[in-house]
């Protein structure tokens, strides 16, 4: 590929191959069980596997051990609620206007709840949401996106949450967060087992991200941790008021560690309930982060950068797959792939038809099967530019988007959180503006501006330097100039899509 045109013409024939394999549904037999599973803020390096010199996560390692480990895993953005929007449409998240944390999804967007309960699966949501009000007459909870049940948050959640059930009435939980999630999880699953239905499951923790909390003898196991991080004071939520406030790098690496071993030890609940059932061998189980380690928890990564930006430590994430019946042997993959990858998969694997509208995913089949060993395509990445949004028309009514369920952390005098989305009808040069990436096989281009402003470019061969060190945008310009032209015309197809073009 080495102009935009061949680009287009290799997404095409993605699309074209994905939908000839749903285009023959599974036999229910052979049609697994589904359960994605998705830490907040938990990064790459960030398990005892990928080789954390503290971390205890002996349930996730016996995963990577036996199933198949995605080492080049990415999240589609370097923030949560853009990058759960990818796991539900495998579209780029700003092809419907979700930028950042705080925008809703569309309600026009089709999910992989939408399909997968067409073809005869059970769908529930129990975690955190985050892609609009969880409440009943929000036009994006998870049951207008396709789910059957939810025991949902508008956000994330700490010990002893509040969740709505079915979007009704919040409701105190008591006990630890990931624990309640993974009780609720599995009195959903059993339904589906009465129903002698398949299951697909989405389970979104609330940890780690901060503020930071846990159980005293999770807490314990790290009290051990190097005096030296207690040098550091990092910034991050009080507990106590809400509000920011600094703290010993030493005592909150504690808590969050903690809280990691805890969201480990509650999936490790789920296997067994699982193994119990005997219907282990035949759930595919998928964990994965969403986005990298934030700055108040960063201090083993390899790669450079961190949450929020686009370099690797950023947008490289956790992500392992356990299905027995179909994996029987450990393999560790280097394929790229990304959480936008996940809908086409699953219908793949499911037998269920596939949107018929742009996707930013391709189905990663033939790397479960040991069948590809490098991604026929490149993968975008795109932080857009919102600081013009507000005066734009919004896309649902402002008290539709007003959150319902608390959380610790205080925006402005809230302790809910409120969503937005807005109409974006005409496309303008700025509107190409925005951290963005186009990841290959080798290279990575990175490309930094902001409206109005120059842009600047880096190229990085992640092969060689993978934590990115060498900028080669001037000693490679041939590279450079290439995949600068591809990304422009992918984000091109990305804003024809904002426009709702794609809802017609």
């Amino acid at each position: 590929m080495n102009n935009s045109k061949a680009f287009a013409r290799l997404a095409m024939l993605i699309v074209v191959a994905v939908l000839s394999a749903a285009a023959s549904p599974a036999r229910s037999a052979e049609r697994p069980n589904i359960i994605l599973l998705m830490g907040d803020d938990h990064g790459w390096d960030e398990t005892g596997y990928n080789g954390h010199p503290h971390l205890k996560t002996p349930v996730l390692d016996e995963m990577a051990a036996a199933g198949l480990r995605l080492d080049r895993f990415y999240s589609a953005h370097p923030s949560c609620s853009p990058t759960r929007g990818s796991v539900l449409t495998g579209r780029h998240p700003n092809r419907y206007g979700t930028f950042s944390p705080g925008y809703s999804i569309r309600p026009e967007e089709v999910t992989i709840a939408h399909l997968l309960s067409k073809a005869g699966y059970l769908c529930g949501h129990f975690g955190k949401w985050h892609l609009g009000p969880v409440k009943a007459e929000s036009p994006t909870n998870p049951g207008a996106m396709g789910f059957d049940e939810w025991v949902s948050h508008d956000n994330f959640f700490e010990l002893n949450p509040v969740f709505s059930r079915n979007g009704s009435k919040p409701e105190k939980f008591e006990g630890e967060s990931s624990e309640i999630v993974i009780a609720e999880t599995i009195k959903f699953l059993a339904k589906a087992q009465q129903k002698q239905q398949p299951f697909f499951t989405v389970v979104w923790f609330g940890s780690p991200h901060e503020p930071y909390s846990g159980l005293k003898n999770d807490l314990a196991l790290y009290d051990d941790l190097p005096a030296e991080y207690s040098k550091k004071q990092v910034r991050l939520t009080s507990n106590e008021t809400g509000r920011p406030t600094k703290r010993p790098l030493r005592d909150v690496l504690r808590e969050r560690y903690a809280e990691i071993t805890a969201m480990d030890r509650s999936i490790g609940q789920l296997r067994d309930w699982l193994k119990q059932e005997k219907i282990k061998d035949n759930t595919l189980l998928w964990y994965c982060g969403d986005n990298g380690t934030p700055g108040d928890g960063i201090v083993t990564s390899p790669y450079r950068g961190q949450k929020g930006n686009m370099y690797e430590g950023g947008i490289r994430v956790p992500g392992v797959i356990e299905w027995p019946a179909r994996i029987t042997k450990p393999v560790a993959s280097n394929v790229n792939s990304v959480t936008s990858d996940i809908l086409p998969t699953l219908c793949t694997l499911a037998g269920a038809a596939i949107p018929k509208r742009p996707l930013d995913g391709i189905s990663l089949s033939p790397v479960i099967d040991g069948e590809m060993n490098e991604r026929p395509s490149l993968i975008g990445f795109w932080a857009f530019d919102a600081s013009d949004d507000s005066k734009n028309k919004p896309y649902i009514d402002a008290k539709l988007q007003e959150g319902t369920t608390p959380l610790v952390k205080m925006m402005g005098d809230l302790f809910t959180r409120n969503f937005k989305n807005f109409h974006h009808p005409t496309i303008v040069d700025d509107d190409f503006a925005g951290a963005r990436v186009l990841l290959g096989n080798r290279y990575k281009l990175v490309v930094q501006s902001k409206r109005g402003g120059d842009s600047r470019s880096e190229l990085f061969d992640l092969r060689d330097d993978p934590a990115e060190t060498k900028n080669l945008a001037t000693t490679k310009p041939k590279i450079a100039a290439s995949m600068q032209a591809e990304l422009r015309e992918w984000q091109q197809s990305v804003l024809s899509s904002l426009t709702t073009a794609n809802y017609n």
